[in-house]
């Protein structure tokens, strides 16, 4: 029989999150006979990592110290010297440079995926980022940009020939994301939400997501709404105290629901009418294609791969980012016009089923990781 493919997959950390929840769903169904999997978090996991279905798969935390750690790049070489995995699969600007001792440790196959811009380069024109990544490029064998703007961020800045880069869109699981068949309140609060057009929003809390672009918003679109509409956000993240002060100031506290993070959003997601995804910057969001799965329309800002997946006045009203008062009034028209968001939900439901799907998702790996590896694992006895 055929040894499996043993890719160790190496990320900041294992915890909620739309980079993480990807891997996930692509260790829990990639064929098992044919792959083999562990995970490396240079920082630590959570109970985020239950959600992975396969038992046999290792997680190391490296416990990286704050700041510039030299030793975990010691740290991870003993990782790999001990569980020889056939090909490293890091993930964002925050793991690149592990490649380096993936290099040493005489990993044979070596894999990078952008997913999106880092944190504090939303933009990717920092200068030291850039040449990091030329550095490490020289040793990586394959990128795996999930946008065509990093697909062209790669090859026109960072200078990396076309023949070493494959972009994979991500994928997701239409049969757990569907369309309500009837509007009902299960799980967001009834008394508050019940008869009005939900607004909802899931993702982390974080300035680079930009929940106060829609907390604000819906301040806005509230004033001459105020009984028509309710907002809720789901996720965790440093802003999210700050929200619930501004929407308290707002009186609008009665109006809308800020959990945190929710283990049900597929779900939840059936009980929102629009969609709403804020960001400065993105990759590729799982949310929005799982809202797109759900069959919700979609008002969105126009960056990163968002226009790879959505497309403006079809599934999703696009705006600019950070215009607030463009927001309002995308979330608006589609308050007002209940066709409108059926159209444009209809058509995105359409659109995941057609070219989006996570099985879709999973064989553009698959394909990847064979041809990197090119019958690289042996017959066994």
């Amino acid at each position: 029989m055929l040894q499996p493919i043993h890719i160790c997959h190496i990320i900041y950390a294992l915890k909620t999150g739309g980079l993480e929840n990807g891997l996930v769903n692509l260790i829990n169904n990639l064929p098992a006979e044919k792959f083999k999997h562990s995970i490396v978090c240079l920082t630590d996991f959570d109970d985020f990592a239950e959600r992975i279905k396969r038992n046999d798969v290792e997680i190391v935390s490296l416990h990286k110290n704050p700041g510039q750690d030299f030793g975990l790049y010691l740290k991870l070489y003993r990782v790999l010297r001990r569980i020889k995995p056939n090909v490293v699969h890091t993930r964002n600007m925050t793991a690149i440079e592990m490649q380096i001792p993936a290099f040493f440790a005489k990993v044979k196959v070596r894999v990078h995926g952008e997913h999106g811009w880092d944190i504090s380069d939303p933009q990717g024109k920092n200068k030291k980022y850039q040449w990091i990544r030329k550095v490490c490029g020289l040793v990586i064998n394959r990128f795996i940009p999930l946008s065509k703007e990093l697909e062209s961020y790669l090859q026109q800045v960072i200078k990396i020939p076309e023949n070493k880069i494959t972009r994979i869109c991500n994928g997701v699981d239409a049969e757990q994301f569907l369309p309500r068949k009837n509007k009902e309140t299960k799980f967001l609060p009834s008394q508050e939400s019940k008869e009005k057009v939900v607004i909802g929003y899931v993702g982390r809390m974080e300035l680079i997501k930009n929940p106060e672009n829609l907390v604000r918003a819906f301040i806005q679109l509230a004033k001459n709404n105020k009984n028509k509409v309710f907002l809720a956000m789901i996720g965790e993240g440093s802003q999210l105290n700050k929200m619930k002060q501004i929407l308290l100031e707002e009186k609008l506290t009665d109006h809308s629901w800020l959990p945190g993070d929710c283990s049900n959003v597929a779900e939840l997601m059936r009980e929102f009418d629009i969609f709403c995804l804020p960001s400065k910057a993105e990759g590729i969001s799982n949310t929005l294609l799982e809202a797109m799965a759900t069959g919700l329309p979609v008002a969105a800002t126009m960056v990163g791969g968002n226009a790879d997946i959505a497309e403006d006045n079809k599934t999703a009203l696009f705006v600019e980012s950070e215009n607030t008062a463009h927001l309002a009034k995308a979330l608006d028209a589609y308050v007002k016009d209940e066709g409108l968001r059926k159209q444009h939900g209809n058509a995105g439901r359409q659109l995941i089923e057609q070219r989006l799907s996570l099985k879709q998702m999973v064989l553009n790996y698959e394909t990847m990781y064979l041809k990197e590896t090119n019958n690289l694992h042996q017959e066994v006895a």
